[in-house]
């Protein structure tokens, strides 16, 4: 069920949320939800005020999806912010017709279709900053469904040491950052980072002495000094065609925004072989996962072992707020339940952890923002041997934490024992 966020729980007339204790004038960087008191006054607007309204209160409460839920007399409008999905807005059915209509017509999308799934996206700016809304459409019983992604143009790419990885983790990814062929894959599902990941190693490694060449879906940051692609199925524009055309083109470094099947995991392969540094993402839960997952698509071991320099597995857990923080120690009953996940003693080191409380800066969430937990499997020979021979992926975890590779596991425990995090949460995203 989605979470409610806080105050006040009574609707209007309309069915649509108060939001009066949470005012916040200013632009995206502001710490509290900002108020969506203003959208009332959409009620009666053109629908395209109305759809801009929630894209843009979605922006400024930092929500990366938007969800319109209809339902059997209403609408539900939903923000996913730092990984929760909230309820915002409950409006009357009658308006999902003209919203939808306003949706597909700025993604491109046919009008006349009520029973097939669209897909479309469109951009706006906010703050002079570029948002592109990636929008996926589909029928249900109670009407058409929307989901909309908010990708939030930046800047810059974040840098390598803002990611939260700790220091031996940074050191092994940065030293294989340096070598002229290879893969390095970060792994995880949808939403936990490894996009962000990618570019703060590109941002490393841009250049001038150096040709760095992306495909991408969609393209995220635009960073100066790198050729950029976005995939195109109209024009068959794949993430496998353009990496076919991308070898040809004298890259050093190729980043594929993600291997999604046997063919592009392929010519990946091929184009780390023959003298190319490549970045790439695969879906797996973990880094060990990554190179089994490998050989399903259909790679041979010896490839694998010889291309395959490194795998992140990461999450994106949120981050405590620092203004009601709370410290606790971990009962007996919890040690024990936590210590058969990790290594032996590993729990014991830790004297009190962080817990969330909530106050007025985190609208009583407890929490603001998000920060990533890894894991870095380095490839080393003993590895090599074990995926020659087809080992599972726990046999390659446990000989990996042999070797030293902290797990998400340990990596979120240290982050919620230094005030960053909580054990629930940490609990939450990896173990849920």
């Amino acid at each position: 069920m989605p979470s409610k966020i806080k105050l006040p729980p009574e609707k209007n007339k309309k069915g649509m949320e108060k939001f009066e204790d949470m005012l916040v004038k200013g632009t995206r960087e502001s710490q509290k939800i900002p108020s969506l008191r203003e959208i009332k006054k959409l009620e009666t607007a053109s629908v395209r005020d109305l759809v801009d309204g929630i894209i843009k209160f979605a922006y400024l409460s930092r929500t990366s999806d938007v969800h319109i839920d209809p339902g059997e007399s209403v609408m539900t409008v939903r923000y996913r912010i730092d990984g929760i999905l909230y309820d915002v807005l409950v409006l009357p059915k009658k308006m999902l017709i003209t919203t939808l209509t306003r949706i597909k017509v700025l993604s491109e999308m046919r009008t006349d279709e009520h029973m097939a799934a669209q897909d479309g996206r469109f951009r706006l700016m906010f703050d002079g900053l570029p948002v592109d809304v990636r929008v996926s459409i589909v029928p249900t019983y109670h009407g058409e469904n929307v989901v909309m992604r908010l990708l939030v143009g930046q800047a810059r790419a974040i840098e390598m040491e803002e990611l939260g990885m700790e220091q031996v983790d940074l050191e092994r990814v940065q030293r294989n950052l340096v070598k002229s062929y290879g893969m390095l894959l970060a792994t995880g599902p949808t939403g936990s980072g490894k996009t962000t990941t990618l570019y703060s190693a590109l941002q490393q490694l841009n250049k001038r002495d150096i040709s760095i060449i992306t495909i991408e879906d969609p393209i995220e940051y635009t960073i100066a000094g790198m050729t950029q692609i976005q995939v195109n199925p109209q024009t068959n524009l794949t993430f496998a065609q353009g990496l076919r055309s991308i070898v040809r083109q004298d890259p050093n470094v190729i980043m594929v925004g993600e291997i999604r099947d046997e063919e592009t995991a392929g010519i990946a392969v091929n184009a780390a072989m023959t003298g190319h540094l490549l970045l790439s993402t695969l879906h797996t839960n973990d880094a060990a996962v990554t190179l089994p997952r490998l050989l399903d698509m259909g790679i041979e071991p010896f490839l694998i072992a010889s291309t395959v320099n490194v795998a992140i597995g990461q999450r994106l857990v949120r981050k405590l707020c620092q203004k009601c923080v709370t410290t606790r120690k971990l009962s007996d009953v919890e040690q024990e339940s936590l210590q058969h996940l990790l290594p032996q003693g590993f729990i014991r080191q830790f004297k009190d952890f962080a817990e969330p409380k909530g106050c007025d800066a985190c609208n009583e969430a407890g929490y603001q923002g998000r920060i990533g937990v890894y894991e870095v499997l380095e490839m080393t020979e003993r590895i090599r041997h074990m995926i020659m021979k087809r080992e599972t992926a726990d046999e390659i975890r446990k000989a990996a934490i042999e070797e030293g590779m902290t797990t998400m596991l340990m990596d979120g425990l240290r982050k919620a024992s230094a005030g960053i995090t909580s054990v629930a949460e940490v609990l939450r995203v990896i173990h849920s």
